[in-house]
């Protein structure tokens, strides 16, 4: 069902939220990647994955997680922390939405940096390549109090879709709890910043 016929009519929206755990970046290790399942903002189940740091994997790998799994055809919805995962391993967000057949948003907390990201990618290899997935993603809208890209929908209904996934402050359920088990995997226990 679109996005807008389930908020017309008050329905229950189920995304998944994917975030990746904390990492150190020279140490060359798989970074781990949580997607969280929610129905609106209550949770529903897991998916759990890795990546490679600063690699080109992360589109296939967030793929995988859904295709084939149980997961892909109740979801309405895909969340991204941000356009990024595992430092600069970029999602061609575009090409995920191909790929999953739904609209992906690329959430972020703040209005991103777009010059200290490109001193960054301009020091990992390949970096033409970078710039273009970054660009494929399109241009950055602001909907206070939310800052996303979006694919396969329309951004004034992706708002209206964060807003409802979202149960306090800026991140979207799914997200925040992505956040906190990725968190605690690696460290023990969940950071404080949700």
């Amino acid at each position: 069902m679109e996005l807008e016929v389930l908020l017309r009519n008050r329905r229950k929206i189920r995304a998944i939220g994917f975030d990746d755990a904390p990492f150190i970046r020279q140490a060359g290790k798989p970074v781990g990647v949580a997607g969280v399942i929610c129905a609106d903002t209550r949770f529903e189940g897991m998916v759990w994955g890795e990546i490679e740091p600063d690699g080109w994997d992360a589109t296939e790998k967030v793929s995988q997680l859904l295709l084939g799994g149980k997961f892909l055809s109740q979801l309405h919805v895909v969340l991204l922390d941000g356009i990024s995962l595992g430092g600069l391993n970029i999602i061609d967000l575009p090409l995920l939405a191909e790929k999953l057949q739904l609209p992906c948003i690329a959430v972020m907390r703040k209005q991103p940096n777009l010059n200290a990201m490109m001193y960054v990618i301009k020091q990992l290899p390949y970096p033409e390549k970078r710039l273009e997935i970054l660009r494929r993603a399109g241009c950055v809208h602001e909907y206070s109090p939310f800052y996303f890209q979006v694919c396969g929908v329309e951004p004034e209904i992706a708002a209206q879709v964060l807003q409802q996934l979202t149960d306090c402050g800026h991140v979207p359920e799914a997200l925040r709890l992505a956040h906190l088990i990725t968190s605690a995997v690696v460290k023990g226990e969940s950071g404080r910043q949700a």
